[in-house]
């Protein structure tokens, strides 16, 4: 039983840090909400993982398509850690 809890914790805060990237990364299209204390706040948690991508892939034109890179990545890495997580936790 404690498994299952164990997991869907670290599911729940995987997928929470995941949303609070996009958010961040959405609220760059609207320029009033960017500056607000909240947006602040997700830019702290979000840049050092979406810096990593922006310092590797540069923009094409005005287009940063790097949080997109990074995105995609954070969810194959979160696949491969939950999945470890569930072969760990079961070969109890």
């Amino acid at each position: 039983m404690i498994r299952e809890y164990i997991l869907l914790f670290a599911s729940w805060a995987i997928d929470l840090y995941f949303y609070a990237m996009i958010l961040y990364i959405l609220s760059s299209w609207i320029p009033p909400l960017y500056n607000t204390r909240f947006i602040r706040f997700l830019a702290e948690i979000s840049e050092p993982y979406l810096g990593f991508f922006r310092r590797i892939i540069p923009p094409i034109g005005i287009l940063d398509i790097s949080p997109i890179f990074a995105l995609f990545v954070y969810k194959f890495l979160a696949m491969l850690l939950l999945r470890g997580l569930y072969t760990v936790l079961y070969a109890w």
